[in-house]
């Protein structure tokens, strides 16, 4: 009997967890002002500020994903149109709680093919995981699938560039460009390797658009009839819209971002001043099946320098910190934000809790892709269309 209640005891402990939270961000930029800002007087650039204020949301999910929209190419550093950050900036991105890093975006060869090589080798000495760019193609093999253990769930990243600026590599570094058959073969190896959940981060998009366009729509559906979970993007400097949507020809229920705007940049008009990120929730079904249970969206917003020697700041767009010189900027950016997302979002709504050191993990009560315990995923029942845009 004795034997019976411990094996009882410890079978909770030898299956897999219930859930997992994974938080993605946006696209982190160094324009030159930045840069300017983060400078100290020694000559040295610090962007320990950066994230501060962000990092008990961070690190509250059990993983945290970012794109890094910039080489890391060594001196001398620079902004547009030819970025290249310090290898500081990195570490405060890491120290802020982030577990994966993004590389395949549209400045990555800002620097050229050395620049990639450095870039790789400060994600590898500095020891975050990375997607996107790799040394060579035996290099991007021993990587892809990028399979990640959430606590308990088999996650898997692949990351996707439009283009590089029409800059192309000179030796054989691997980036990874949007082609649907490289796609495909990417997706059906992760699934062969294990991965019960995929997430697919694309650069994609028009800049400064605020809905996407009908290429976009058609990518996100290709990829969510291939069985992926996960449709994260970025690219255009400003938020788009995202859904909860359930995929009847695999019976996967996904999560869409059309883009999550900047993370934290020097950009000046209303949209790009801020950014959203997004947080995910994964669960399992009554047959220990993973699936994508809900999700919810913050607005995040970037303080510029106020006085000299300030630096700039990410903060949540709510913050009562922000500085009374940019409170009308920050109510425009919101505006405008809330107002796509309240017409267009499906099924994912903002998450109002109050950021603090106090924060804690919690798990987000809205489901709108409702699994009882008498259904699995594949006979989820979806509240709402889940088709926001003609041509999906």
């Amino acid at each position: 009997m004795h034997l019976i209640s411990l094996l009882l005891a410890l079978l909770p402990l030898a299956m897999p967890s219930d859930t997992a939270e994974i938080v993605f961000a946006g696209d982190a930029m160094q324009h030159q002002r930045q840069i300017d800002a983060a400078r100290r007087p020694d000559g040295s650039l610090d962007y320990d500020v950066y994230f501060q204020a962000l990092e008990p949301y961070i690190s509250s999910a059990d993983f945290a994903v970012v794109n890094l929209e910039t080489p890391l190419g060594g001196a001398p550093y620079s902004g547009y149109p030819m970025f290249c950050a310090h290898d500081n900036y990195l570490r405060a991105i890491t120290k802020s709680g982030f577990d994966l890093v993004l590389a395949a975006n549209n400045h990555i060869l800002d620097r050229r093919d050395k620049g990639v090589i450095r870039t790789i080798g400060q994600f590898e000495k500095q020891g975050i995981p990375y997607v996107g760019v790799y040394r060579n193609k035996a290099h991007r093999d021993s990587i892809l699938p990028a399979i990640h253990d959430i606590n308990g769930f088999k996650v898997a990243f692949l990351n996707y560039t439009y283009g590089t600026n029409g800059i192309s590599k000179t030796t054989d570094i691997e980036i990874d460009y949007i082609d649907r058959d490289l796609i495909a073969k990417d997706v059906r190896e992760a699934r062969e390797k294990g991965a019960e959940i995929i997430a697919a981060c694309l650069h994609w998009g028009d800049e400064y658009h605020l809905l996407p366009n009908t290429s976009q729509k058609r990518l996100a559906a290709y990829l969510a009839d291939l069985g992926v979970e996960l449709i994260i993007g970025g690219h255009p400097h400003v938020i788009q819209p995202m859904e909860m949507g359930y995929n009847e020809k695999n019976g996967n229920n996904y999560f869409l971002v059309y883009s999550l705007g900047n993370f934290i940049s020097a950009m000046r008009t209303t949209d790009t001043r801020g950014g959203a990120m997004a947080r995910v929730v994964l669960a399992r079904d009554m047959k220990r099946r993973a699936y994508v249970k809900s999700a919810s969206y913050r607005l995040v917003f970037v303080e510029p320098p106020v006085t000299p020697g300030d630096n700039y700041k990410l903060l949540p767009a709510e913050s009562p910190e922000l500085a009374p010189g940019w409170r009308q900027a920050r109510n425009a950016f919101v505006k405008n934000a809330t107002s796509i997302f309240d017409r267009h979002n499906i099924n994912v709504p903002r998450d109002t809790m109050s950021i603090s050191v106090a924060y804690t993990r919690r798990k987000v009560e809205t489901s709108p892709i409702i699994i009882t315990d008498s259904v699995t995923p594949a006979e989820a029942v979806v509240p709402t269309p889940p088709t926001p845009y003609p041509g999906l």
